[in-house]
């Protein structure tokens, strides 16, 4: 197979899977020998591919542009690293777990997040970093504008994400390098998938409210137990010693965190670059600033969040073109199975009855389209088929939702009702949330099952 290389200052060809990683990525190893000590940082895993021979996560419609990507020394030094980045700040806390044990760590966080770190009796330094490092403001940050995009956000948000919830949530796991670790933590089944989506829904939605993300709000408080439940998963799983490195790298690594906390900013870059423009207007941008600060209290470094279309379309795609791409139907399948017959609508009666068979139809349809390039039969190999039926639920799920989100955003558009308007969402947005219930986001070793 031809190997895509780089050009050095002296003409010689490397191949990137052998070029030295930065400094910052190797320094992971010493810093937190208890999750790292054992990696071996010289080579890239076997998921991370540069070789324009392989099958990698590009979509069809932008396979073309896989060499021009590869070629970006710059953008591809940066997703060769994130590969191999967990979350140096959490992981640390996290490792913490055979000292302090998991559920005093989730209850000294709960603390230091409500009261302050001082409320903490003997906050171990590795709590301070944490906490420290969510209360950093990065320079471009504007909180008001933030506020601003959460508004924007929230019509589109509660009337879409029943819909969608479970079509999303699916594809965070069609790949086998990237799904593993859920898979490993044996806390996706028949009886919990419902419940991991709903815990996904409930950070997303939360984060929506007025103040949410401020120090004192409850989406900062949830980022930071998000954040500490994925480095339990990282340590958990690299802590068995029997995870397969030189295959899947870095468990979670931060590449992966992209797609769920930047799949609607993608999708908005994409309809702004498809539509001609360069540029996002101003409320895409108060969208865009809210996505972003988002993702940075989760532990994403600035360098994966790009405020301009063409950026985030580069660090995106470049991530696909260096994804290998396989579903492996143990891992990737089972998973599938379990969301695809998870129960997501609750309640009895004809109102719940016709909103769950709008959610069944909707939802996979949403994946389709935003997943498999629209590609029916591609879908249909992972396990994903529309039937007649589903096509007109939803047909019918699409009127329902976009009429409510054309009837709130008349509203808003009208000075004498839109306050009342926003009022209402931020209710929808609190009845969601008592839909989802209570998120732990807490992750037990003990329900893990055995790794690779």
């Amino acid at each position: 197979m031809a190997t895509h290389a780089l050009e050095t200052d002296d003409d010689r060809l490397v191949d990137p899977r052998e070029t030295a990683l930065p400094g910052s990525v190797l320094a992971q190893r010493e810093a937190i020998p208890a999750i790292y000590g054992s990696i071996d940082f010289s080579r890239m895993p076997e998921r991370f591919s540069t070789d324009l021979g392989d099958k990698v996560e590009m979509p069809a419609r932008f396979a073309s542009r896989r060499a021009e990507l590869l070629a970006d020394a710059e953008c591809l030094e940066l997703i060769r690293a994130y590969t191999m980045t967990g979350d140096r700040t959490a992981d640390a806390y996290a490792a913490l777990m055979p000292e302090y044990g998991f559920r005093r760590l989730v209850d000294m966080l709960d603390l230091a997040c409500e009261q302050g770190i001082e409320a903490v009796a003997d906050a171990p330094a590795e709590l301070r970093a944490f906490i420290a490092a969510m209360e950093a403001k990065p320079d471009w940050l504007d909180m008001e504008l933030v506020e601003q995009g959460a508004r924007q956000e929230r019509n589109a948000h509660v009337h879409l994400t029943p819909f969608v919830l479970r079509g999303a949530f699916i594809a965070t796991f069609m790949n086998k390098y990237s799904a593993l670790p859920m898979a490993l933590t044996g806390t996706l089944s028949n009886n919990t998938a419902a419940r991991r989506a709903y815990e996904t829904g409930s950070f997303f939605t939360s984060s929506l409210m007025p103040g949410a993300l401020r120090r004192d709000g409850a989406g900062f408080k949830a980022a930071a137990k998000v954040r500490l439940m994925h480095s339990m998963v990282r340590a958990n799983i690299m802590r068995s010693g029997k995870w397969d490195v030189g295959t899947y790298g870095v468990p979670i690594p931060q590449v992966d965190q992209m797609p769920a906390g930047l799949i609607g900013t993608y999708l908005m870059a994409r309809e702004v670059l498809d539509s001609g423009r360069e540029t996002f207007t101003p409320e895409e941008r108060a969208k865009v600033e809210l996505a972003r600060y988002r993702c940075f209290l989760l532990g994403l470094p600035e360098d994966l969040l790009s405020d301009t279309p063409r950026g985030i379309e580069k660090l995106w795609l470049t991530r696909q073109a260096t994804l290998r791409a396989e579903f492996d139907p143990e891992t990737c399948g089972s998973l599938l199975r379990a969301t695809m017959a998870a129960e997501m609508t609750q309640g009895g009666g004809a109102l719940a009855g016709v909103k769950r068979w709008m959610e069944g139809g909707f939802s996979k349809l949403f994946f389709i389209e935003h997943f498999m390039g629209g590609d029916r039969k591609l879908a249909a190999s992972v396990g994903v088929t529309m039937s007649a039926v589903d096509k007109i639920a939803a047909l019918a799920a699409l009127a329902f939702v976009h009429g409510r989100i054309r009837w709130f955003k008349l509203l808003a558009a009208l000075p004498p009702t839109r306050e009342w308007a926003d009022h209402r969402l931020v209710r929808k947005l609190a009845e969601l949330l008592e839909t989802y219930g209570h998120a732990d986001f807490i992750t037990d070793a003990s329900k893990y099952k055995p790794s690779v």
